[in-house]
């Protein structure tokens, strides 16, 4: 079954992780049932969902959280959404093969259908946020989108969030909506004086998408302190939210466990690119410089 240009409504779940995986995903299910109650027909859920955040330091034993797609966690995901006739997207640790994990989201169908995976192509490297240790940069899919039984959507995922390039390849494609899972936060030393300023950055950002491509942004993070041995650990902001074409937010988080639910009229999305045209007057002549690194002296 194919999109229609009829309204849509989706949800995006912000919610923390314990070190208990099978508690994580009973949790996740339960908010996905809640947020279908609520009406929602397409439900993404926060970055590397199932499990605390661990690539806050480098510890080989970790890669052993990551499983296969199809996997456990997908499985029982593809059967919640067949129940529940929703559409899923479930980011999770991937295991491709010996060696080769990935920061991924499965995109479930309304009849639990898998069909496809998005493999983060951006991959970041910070204090706390050693990603490069552990995922091997999306490649053999680059950007995608997934026609689902209510929306054409992409999915891009947490640090893929800040470049434009990204965005407006997904929207090029024909996604109506952008989901951003995301594992965000704060190192607590910093959060004083660089914390406002690193939220609004955050959202900032993701709204410039919204409006340059003329599509919806949705995008759920995690809260709650973690833990690291010898470090401050990291405290996760929340903060989630769902933007329109206008980059207005039409819904919004704290920083508590909380389902965001919003209405999506494509129709919308026709009017604003109508009177923002900005895909037709793109010069897509000149842009061939892109594909440089860096074209200063």
């Amino acid at each position: 079954m194919t999109a229609t240009n009829s309204p849509f409504t989706i949800g995006i779940i912000q919610d923390h992780a314990s070190t208990d995986v099978a508690a994580n995903v009973a949790r996740a299910e339960r908010l996905v049932r809640s947020a279908a109650a609520r009406g929602a027909q397409i439900i993404c859920l926060k970055e590397l969902f199932n499990a605390p955040y661990f690539c806050k330091s480098q510890q080989a034993d970790r890669f052993d959280l990551a499983e296969p797609i199809p996997g456990p966690t997908t499985t029982t995901m593809q059967a919640l959404a067949r129940e529940l006739a929703v559409v899923i997207v479930v980011p999770i640790f991937e295991r491709q093969a010996a060696g080769i994990y990935r920061n991924s989201a499965a995109i479930i169908d309304a009849d639990g259908t898998l069909l496809g995976v998005y493999r983060k192509m951006h991959i970041p490297d910070d204090p706390l946020f050693n990603e490069k240790y552990y995922f091997t940069p999306g490649d053999t899919n680059g950007f995608s989108v997934w026609q689902t039984r209510y929306a054409t959507i992409g999915v891009l995922i947490c640090w893929d969030q800040w470049y434009p390039e990204a965005a407006r390849i997904t929207a090029l494609l024909g996604a109506q909506v952008l989901f951003y899972p995301t594992a965000i936060g704060w190192h607590p030393a910093e959060k004083d004086e660089w914390g406002r300023a690193q939220v609004d950055a955050w959202r900032t950002v993701q709204r410039g998408h919204a409006i340059t491509n003329g599509v919806y942004v949705a995008s759920p993070n995690r809260v709650g302190h973690e833990d690291e041995p010898g470090t401050n650990g990291l405290t996760f902001f929340g903060q989630s939210f769902i933007a329109d074409p206008f980059g207005r937010y039409v819904a919004e988080a704290g920083e508590q466990e909380e389902i965001l639910i919003a209405r999506c009229d494509p129709a919308l999305i026709e009017t604003v690119r109508r009177n923002w045209p900005f895909l037709r007057d793109r010069r897509v002549d000149a842009y061939g410089p892109i594909l440089s690194r860096y074209l200063g002296a």
